[in-house]
C-alpha cells in the first residue's frame, strides 16, 4: 500500500485496472465524506493521480462513479469539484430519513431483542473529542451502527436497505456538524431516549423520539455550518 492508501499488486491487465479504480473511488469517496476534502474544492485528474500513485485512467473513472452518485461534478476543461451542500439538499435529506427511521422505529419496538436493546443503549454511551479525527470517526461510526441497527429492528429488509441509504448520504453533514459543534450532550440524551422509547414497546413514542432527533439534528449540523463561516454551506 502506497502512501495513499492504494494497494499496488500484480493482475491481469482488465482486473488492475478495475481493482485500482475500486481503491481510488473508495479513497477518494472517503475524503470527500470525512471533509478532507471539504465542499466546493476543485481537483484535476493528474493532481489525484499524482497523490494516489496511479495513472489518470482509474482516477478519471472513479471520479465520474462520484459524479453520478452527486459527491463530485465535472467541468469540461477545467477539472472537478467537491458539490456543495445546500440548504434545500439538506433539509430534503433529513425530511426523507424522519419518515423512513419514524417507520422504522415504530416497527422496531415491535421486533427488537432485549440483547438488542442493551447494544443500543452502548452505542448510545460512545463520545468523541472535537478535533480528534480518531474518536471523530469512532463516534460517527457508532451513530451510524446505532441508526442502522434500529433499522434492521423493523424486520423489513427494504426498509433497512432505504435507511441505509439516506444514513450514507447523511455521513457527510454529520462530519462537518461533528467539527464545528460539540454534540455529544444532545446525541447521547436523544439516543438514549429513543431507546427508552423502545423497551416500552411503544411504536408511536418511538417514532415521535427519532422524528424529533432527526430534526434536532438537522437543525444543529445547519445552525452550526451557517455560524461557522467556513462556507461549507450554500443556499
Amino acid at each position: 500500500m502506497n502512501e495513499a492508501g492504494i494497494v499496488s499488486r500484480a493482475h491481469a491487465p482488465g482486473e488492475k485496472r478495475e481493482s485500482l479504480t475500486e481503491q481510488a473511488y473508495a479513497v477518494l469517496r472517503n475524503r470527500i465524506i470525512t471533509g478532507e476534502m471539504a465542499p466546493g474544492t476543485e481537483v484535476s485528474e493528474p493532481e489525484l493521480a499524482e497523490q494516489l500513485k496511479v495513472s489518470k485512467t482509474p482516477v478519471r473513472e472513479a471520479l465520474a462513479r462520484l459524479c453520478v452518485e452527486g459527491f463530485m461534478e465535472a467541468y469540461p476543461r477545467r477539472g472537478y469539484r467537491v458539490t456543495p451542500v445546500t440548504v434545500k439538499d439538506m433539509n430534503d435529506l433529513f425530511a426523507i430519513r424522519g419518515m423512513l427511521e419514524g417507520t422504522a422505529a415504530a416497527m422496531a419496538a415491535k421486533n427488537l431483542t432485549e440483547d438488542e436493546l442493551d447494544g443500543l443503549d452502548r452505542l448510545a454511551d460512545v463520545t468523541y473529542v472535537i478535533g480528534e479525527e480518531v474518536s471523530t470517526k469512532t463516534f460517527i461510526d457508532s451513530n451510524q451502527e446505532f441508526h442502522s441497527a434500529i433499522a434492521r429492528g423493523s424486520r423489513n429488509p427494504r426498509l433497512y436497505a432505504l435507511v441505509m441509504s439516506h444514513l450514507e448520504e447523511c455521513a457527510r453533514l454529520f462530519y462537518m456538524g461533528a467539527r464545528v459543534r460539540d454534540i455529544n450532550p444532545e446525541t447521547n440524551d436523544d439516543h438514549h431516549h429513543i431507546v427508552a422509547t423502545l423497551r416500552a414497546r411503544d411504536p408511536e413514542k418511538a417514532r415521535e423520539a427519532i422524528v424529533a432527533h432527526n430534526e434536532n439534528t438537522r437543525a444543529g449540523i445547519l445552525g452550526a455550518l451557517v455560524a461557522s463561516g467556513h462556507g461549507w454551506l450554500t443556499l
